[in-house]
């Protein structure tokens, strides 16, 4: 991304004004940005490491779970550590080549993110459609097949974002009003026409959306008549808890998209800190609340994070005696 011809835009630099009114505000609205993605990076690389180091949770579910904590740690490190240094030391200056490098990441990162959410409410349907071909159908191989042509769909939908405005003319005002270069507040800065950078930022937003909508909603109407079929009422609940974690996520990742989406366009009544501030929360929110979810509603995920965490509290709490017995012993 860095090789970007960028011979067409004057300046080499844009300015982040991080959240526009309240910059006076930026050092405390820091503090929970922070926190949240701390929580979120701690949460995503516990699943990772958890399901990387146990054997038995080597399953396509808890595969499709490492992609979307992938993801997740894609989706805010790609805007979160600028944002903080904008807050923190108001280091608001960002590269013409950085700046559309973090818009591609930003964007293919998202729409894998979609991606992984279509391929797990195919995992629900084979698991409760077809619970006897479950291991045949989905192999751990067939994941890693999926996983990467939908690593390719991303790439190759969100390259054209940066190469059309690295081919734009910009105009003498350089400043973004946002905390990330978000595709249609640097389209704005163009002095040139747009209409082809902002008709396929929104054609894409709706049909990578409306595509892996389409298929999720196919996925749960099957789903849902299957469980209408289930006589046993035991059986009928168990077959919805397998479907409760995902249906949360998919809720928290698709409402946050389509409000930045469509308020980016439509919403000229809406406050810009208002905006930029619900912008990054719903980019911070999910990631942190994902692997709550299905550490909560998934037992075996749960009492695998659990065994570990007991054991991070037994070493801390060995360490610390140990290291008390030691200055008992120390000379004075």
């Amino acid at each position: 991304m860095a090789g970007i011809n960028l011979t067409n835009s004057v300046p080499s630099t844009f300015i982040l004004t991080g959240i526009p009114g309240l910059e006076a505000e930026h050092l405390w609205i820091s503090i929970p940005f922070a926190i949240f993605y701390m929580i979120g990076m701690l949460g995503n690389f516990t699943l990772l490491f958890v399901v990387g180091k146990e054997e038995t949770l080597h399953k396509p579910m808890y595969l499709l779970l490492c992609m979307l904590a992938l993801t997740d740690i894609g989706t805010t490190t790609s805007i979160m550590p600028k944002a903080l240094f904008i807050f923190w030391f108001n280091l608001n200056i960002i590269t013409v080549g950085g700046c559309l490098t973090q818009m591609f990441f930003l964007h293919s990162v998202s729409i894998m993110h979609s991606a992984v959410l279509m391929a797990m409410a195919f995992d629900r349907y084979v698991a409760i459609c077809r619970p006897l071909r479950y291991t045949t159908i989905l192999t751990n191989t067939r994941i890693a097949i999926l996983g990467l042509v939908g690593l390719i769909r991303s790439v190759l939908l969100a390259l054209p974002l940066p190469l059309f405005l690295s081919r734009q003319p910009f105009c003498p005002n350089l400043i973004i009003s946002h905390t990330h270069c978000e595709h249609i507040a640097v389209v704005k800065l163009s002095c040139a026409d747009t209409t082809v950078n902002r008709t396929y930022g929104l054609m894409m937003a709706f049909v990578v959306m409306g595509s892996d909508l389409m298929l999720i909603a196919l996925s749960y109407s099957l789903i849902t008549r299957a469980i209408l079929r289930i006589s046993s009422r035991k059986a009928h609940q168990k077959a919805l808890n397998t479907c409760t974690a995902h249906i949360c996520v998919m809720l928290t990742s698709y409402s946050s998209v389509l409000f930045t989406t469509l308020t980016h366009r439509f919403g000229q009544g809406i406050a810009p800190y208002v905006h930029i501030i619900l912008a990054d929360l719903f980019f911070l929110v999910p990631p942190m609340l994902n692997p709550i979810i299905y550490g909560v509603k998934t037992k075996e995920l749960g009492d695998k994070v659990g065994k570990y965490t007991c054991r991070v509290i037994s070493w801390a709490t060995e360490f610390k005696s140990a290291r008390q017995v030691g200055e008992r012993r120390s000379p004075c």
